[in-house]
């Protein structure tokens, strides 16, 4: 039984997702520090150079190789900026289920890059990997987390009272742990198919229909022509994590 997820990218008109790579170390530490991440994310606050570096350039990568899920940074297919993460993680092999969190820089929110991001993930997760099961969970006054839920067709399913730490600033910037509850939300392969799809790019625009898998081999090849794949019509304490 595969225990690993394949070294791939996933290309959607506006996006590319991709590995972490030593480039991207200086754009996720401004990431990891916005107000909202702090809040939101166990993530070491302040988030240093150091920590992004391991982040970027091993322990992102050690997600995938140990077995765990897998982490891909997020990024503009146009301007190449870091647009946030997208991380599968507490991955269950035998029954095909994994957690989806995801960090959007402050920069590129209000663009439904979180949902079409997070999306092109679930899309992959489930026709390419065959996986049964994907939860997200959005604590409980996390609303802008809860709405991308929403778009990408996720069912709540209930709330693990207390199950959650966030921060909270003071009034002198300095940061405390609150207790909070937990929204699970699930999405299965059935939630995705063609007429929620065709829903979903009515309301929130066609980017996501189109999304490009590509393996490392692949990536490696493209890269040293210079080029990007082109869109295929599919079957349609150191870690940044999400909310």
């Amino acid at each position: 039984m595969t225990t690993t997820f394949p070294d791939v990218t996933i290309s959607t008109d506006r996006l590319v997702l991709r590995p972490f790579e030593e480039e991207d170390v200086t754009a996720l530490a401004e990431m990891m520090n916005d107000e909202q991440v702090t809040a939101w994310t166990p993530a070491p606050h302040p988030y240093t150079l150091t920590d992004a570096h391991a982040w970027a350039t091993d322990r992102s990568h050690a997600e995938r190789t140990a077995g765990h899920g897998i982490v891909f940074a997020v990024a503009e297919f146009l301007t190449h900026r870091l647009v946030g993460s997208v991380h599968l993680r507490d991955t269950d092999w035998r029954t095909r289920a994994t957690e989806i969190r995801y960090v959007t820089a402050p920069w590129a929110r209000g663009e439904g890059y979180a949902s079409e991001s997070v999306l092109a993930v679930a899309r992959w997760l489930f026709r390419e990997q065959q996986f049964e099961r994907l939860e997200l969970r959005t604590p409980a006054d996390n609303t802008a987390a809860q709405q991308v839920a929403q778009k990408i067709g996720c069912i709540s399913e209930g709330v693990l009272r207390n199950a959650w730490t966030v921060r909270t600033q003071a009034a002198d910037g300095s940061w405390a742990d609150t207790r909070t509850d937990l929204i699970v939300w699930s999405l299965l392969p059935e939630d995705l198919d063609e007429d929620d799809a065709a829903a979903y790019d009515e309301t929130y625009g066609a980017y996501g229909a189109y999304d490009t898998y590509d393996s490392r081999e692949a990536r490696q090849a493209r890269e040293a022509r210079g080029s990007h794949p082109a869109h295929v019509v599919t079957a349609d304490r150191n870690r940044p994590v999400t909310r």
